[in-house]
């Protein structure tokens, strides 16, 4: 299947879907790092702040841990796989500090490395899929790999686990993309990737919470939904967790210079669609609380002085919420009506929370204890001015959003 065939294609290199023959060496570098070390000058930040890849250190000859990569595996509860295993293999659900990048050994050893590499692991998969359920099943036949290959011969052979299991889930999530694709055929209005906020380790976890969180903001998630499932894969292993050419060229089972027009390409792309260009963290908090208190308000005035005049709303309702649009909303009067359309015929008692959704501040609103939608807002150049909006009301896509007390002491209130 052709490399340059678009997003959804389910287009996969040889080996996709199961578990490699064998181990990758190297593993992850600080994003932008070249082999020697040295920062590429005017690597882009397509993380959010604070969410660099430096965490994860460079791998020592044998395989080991040249710093502390252990994941606090802070996954949140999830579903059962029918079995009585929890969804997303072992660690899923859990907390608890890594163990480093050390050699396996038997069963338990196999157990530990997988739940000490499992918010990695999360983390380069759902960049690629935009997806936590998938993301999760994506972790469950990666971890079902990983047991196999354990049972079938010791694993000390095996002398960099870490680079061994992203080959086994980058290849995974490649072949789960014909699968999302094919559910994409028939949705119902605009699809958005589903939101994953951020929240606290709990009590007891190791305080590292850069694995899951190293994800890119919804809006670079949509823009990602437009190349190609290997470009993706190659774009998100290059320019987010910082992997060589030649790291992700034994990933893909593709040659190194395969992967570099991959990624060229796959940059030229996100270039034109992505203007480099993030709100300071303070400025982002007072623009998304304006846009709420307006839009929820139903103050059309507030709202034509916060929109863009070229504001676009995408509403992804999943043909499941009566109210969510079947098309972008495109221009500030349009956007402006809709909005206040929504205010008039909203439901009562709503309890907004503002939290941080892909590293962006955002709102989270509650209707009664269940979530009823996550509004996330893309700022213009100048800081001012709402250019995009993003709501997604889908129940599925909403399923893991808990209500939590605000750690920064404010209350959410009804507009």
């Amino acid at each position: 299947m052709s490399e340059s065939h678009r997003a959804g294609t389910g287009g996969v290199g040889p080996g996709a879907g199961r578990a490699p023959a064998g181990a990758v060496e190297g593993g992850s570098r600080p994003r932008g790092a070249s082999p020697g070390g040295a920062e590429r000058p005017g690597a882009p930040d397509w993380t959010s702040p604070g969410r660099r890849s430096g965490t994860l250190q460079e791998d020592g000859p044998h395989g080991t841990n040249g710093g502390a990569d252990g994941t606090n595996g802070r996954a949140r509860g999830t579903q059962g796989d029918g079995a009585g295993r929890p969804k997303g293999g072992p660690g899923a659900g859990t907390g608890g500090p890594g163990t480093g990048n050390g050699r396996p050994g038997g069963a338990d050893g196999a157990t530990r490395v997988f739940v000490d590499h499992r918010e990695l692991l999360f983390a380069i998969v759902y960049n690629m899929l935009g997806s936590v359920a998938d993301t999760e099943d994506v972790l469950q036949e990666t971890w079902l790999s990983w047991q196999g290959r354990a049972g079938r011969s010791p694993l000390d052979g095996i002398a960099n686990p870490r680079a061994y299991l992203v080959r086994i889930a980058v290849n995974q999530a490649l072949a789960r993309r014909a699968a999302i694709t094919r559910r994409r055929e028939t949705y119902v209005g605009p699809w958005l990737p589903e939101p994953l906020l951020d929240e606290p380790a709990p009590a007891g976890a190791a305080d590292d919470r850069t694995l899951r969180s190293e994800s890119v903001s919804l809006a670079m998630l949509v823009v990602l939904e437009s190349l190609t499932p290997l470009e993706r894969a190659v774009f998100v292993l290059n320019e987010v967790f910082g992997y060589a050419h030649t790291e992700i060229a034994g990933v893909l089972d593709r040659s190194p210079a395969a992967v570099r027009q991959l990624a060229h390409r796959a940059r030229q792309h996100v270039h034109a669609r992505r203007p480099l260009y993030r709100a300071h963290p303070r400025v982002r908090r007072q623009a998304t609380e304006r846009f709420v208190e307006a839009a929820l308000g139903g103050d059309i005035t507030a709202l034509m002085e916060i929109l863009a005049p070229d504001v676009t709303v995408w509403t992804d309702g999943g043909g499941k919420t009566p109210r969510a649009g079947l098309r972008p909303v495109h221009g500030r009067d349009k956007a402006a009506r809709l909005f206040a359309g929504y205010a008039t015929r909203r439901a009562t008692g709503l309890d907004i929370r503002y939290r941080r959704v892909n590293g962006d501040d955002s709102a989270v609103i509650f209707e009664g204890d269940s979530p009823y939608a996550v509004m996330v807002m893309n700022l213009a150049p100048d800081g001012e001015h709402v250019r995009d909006v993003y709501i997604v009301t889908n129940p599925e896509k909403l399923a893991h959003v808990r209500r939590e007390e605000e750690t920064d002491g404010q209350e959410g209130r009804q507009p």
